[in-house]
């Protein structure tokens, strides 16, 4: 099992976007892919929506990958 940890540069990241940003996809079509098949989970719920809004303190899995979201510590 691998675990990354992944800090945002905003509020927010859709988790499409997530899985490709951490290399977990190579493309957007395939984030979508895998979203909808059900084999995504955060904090441990299957989501199948596309453009979740990922914050921080969220926990990402997807195959053996655990990514830990980590809130932007430069936001007012």
């Amino acid at each position: 099992m691998q675990t990354l940890e992944f800090e945002l540069d905003s509020d927010y990241v859709e988790l499409k976007q997530l899985l490709k940003l951490a290399d977990l996809v190579t493309s957007g079509g395939e984030a979508k892919t895998v979203i909808a098949d059900g084999q995504v989970l955060v904090d441990g719920e299957v989501e199948l929506r596309k453009a979740c809004k990922i914050r921080g303190g969220q926990v990402v899995q997807f195959a053996d990958t655990t990514i830990n979201v980590i809130a932007d510590t430069d936001a007012p």
